[in-house]
């Protein structure tokens, strides 16, 4: 019988093979890891930890504006972007690309990956 997690780490490597990235991560609304794929070197655990605060700041500045909570939030830097976005009420997906990797590309494919992540976290 294949474990959740097991579910949940295939989702990650189809996506890495469905589009370039540098490193993936499924996590908690709270910050805790189900699955990632990060690079030697990151502390997975800080990775998602700090996606999962990012995310719940966006929340509270649109809340603050009487706007409706976000669905993904893209961070853009000069070696490339962090995007985050939801799967469902219980989880997160994040992924870090290159500069140059197309992101409308990277955003369908998460969105097929993020709906997928809620179906498996949800039963």
């Amino acid at each position: 019988m294949v474990t959740t997690a097991e579910m949940l780490k295939k989702v990650l490597a189809d996506l890495g093979v469905a589009v370039d990235v540098e490193a993936s991560a499924i996590i908690s609304r709270d910050g805790l890891i189900m699955a990632s794929d990060v690079p030697p070197g990151v502390h997975a655990e800080t990775f998602a930890a700090m996606n999962a605060t990012m995310l719940e700041a966006a929340e509270i500045a649109t809340s603050q504006l009487k706007k409706s909570v976000p669905d993904t939030l893209i961070i853009e830097y000069k070696e490339g972007r962090l995007i985050a976005i939801s799967a469902g009420p219980k989880a997160l997906l994040v992924v870090m690309t290159d500069p140059k990797t197309r992101l409308g590309l990277v955003l369908v494919k998460m969105g097929e990956a993020a709906e997928k992540v809620k179906r498996i976290v949800e039963g």
